[in-house]
């Protein structure tokens, strides 16, 4: 049986990436097969096949093999519909769309929105983790408190948002229902636990020792939390902050309760415009146009998604700030 050297020895002689690209060409080129044949579930028993037996030549052993082949049926549910999807889109229809104006000012509000959501989840968030990080008497309330919205159904969030802002609210004076604030005030209200906790582990990650060399030779602690714990936690409030926005970007149900469409300053434009967030205008276009229409915008939004979450993840990366020194 092969042992974890041997499989390391033989990676090294192989090389990892032409091993990762010759596997993925064959994945591509076994779903076109099945798609064009009519048989995309045959891809399905294809793919956990192929993994089980990449698994057996790479490892051998009989844990990694059974591994492998099990997560590779979660890789099937989550990967082939987004598969189908990409491959049943009309480049036509996809090009009409991606013209339109209408769809430019929601992808506009469709990423800065969450932006803004993201930044106010850290800005009062950080804080809140690094006090966490250290704990307090209460600390289980707090943190009940703030996982809570994490299985608070979404148009609940909404109603929640109503509720605490506006007319009778604790803000009377703050104007939530179809603004900007509200829309923003919702995402930040469902993905602010994911900014909290991801910068939480950053700081629990932190040897005590190094804050406690810092608070010896005569640093405060706001100093040491600035010039030691902060930047060595910054990875997790990157993390955090990109989790928080992508989170946003996907809320429906309490933007759509709190603000369905909203008034908001259109750069290309110039000026104010009305807009709808982008969850809300598929949502919107799937009722009016079908299927086809709201999966080309669809299409739009997660392409647009997709390229700025690499490219955040890219240059928050080991090797990228470290010169590929790992």
């Amino acid at each position: 049986m092969a042992t974890s050297t041997d499989t390391d020895h033989r990676l090294a002689r192989l090389g990892r990436a032409p091993i990762a690209v010759a596997f993925a060409a064959v994945q591509v080129a076994a779903f076109a097969v099945a798609y064009t044949s009519g048989s995309p579930t045959l891809y399905a028993y294809f793919m956990i096949g192929s993994v089980a037996v990449a698994a057996y030549g790479l490892d051998g052993s009989a844990f990694v093999v059974g591994a492998a082949t099990l997560g590779s049926v979660l890789l099937v549910a989550l990967g082939l519909p987004l598969a189908l999807f990409v491959a049943r889109q009309q480049p036509g229809l996809i090009a009409e769309k991606a013209l339109n104006p209408d769809v430019h000012r929601v992808l506009y509000l469709g990423v800065y929105g969450p932006l803004l959501a993201a930044l106010a989840s850290l800005l009062f968030g950080v804080p809140l983790a690094r006090l966490l990080a250290d704990g307090f008497p209460g600390q289980q309330l707090i943190e009940s408190l703030v996982d809570l919205p994490l299985v608070v159904p979404h148009s609940v969030a909404g109603i929640i948002i109503l509720f605490g802002f506006g007319k009778g609210g604790a803000f009377p004076s703050v104007s939530v229902l179809g603004t900007m604030t509200g829309m923003v005030l919702a995402m930040a209200f469902v993905s602010a636990p994911y900014a909290v906790n991801a910068t939480r582990e950053a700081f629990e990650s932190i040897d005590d020792r190094l804050a406690y060399a810092s608070r010896i030779h005569g640093a405060s602690r706001f100093d040491t939390f600035r010039r030691v714990t902060a930047p060595l936690a910054v990875r997790g409030m990157i993390t955090g902050g990109v989790l928080a926005w992508a989170r946003a970007v996907s809320e429906f149900g309490a933007v759509a309760v709190v603000a369905y469409s909203v008034k908001f300053f259109y750069p290309p434009a110039g000026e104010r415009v009305t807009a709808q967030h982008a969850p809300v205008f598929v949502y919107n276009t799937y009722l009016q146009g079908g299927l086809e229409e709201s999966g080309a915008v669809a299409f739009l939004l997660l392409a647009v998604s997709a390229v700025i979450f690499l490219v955040v993840r890219y240059l928050t990366s080991d090797t990228t700030t470290t010169g590929g020194v790992v």
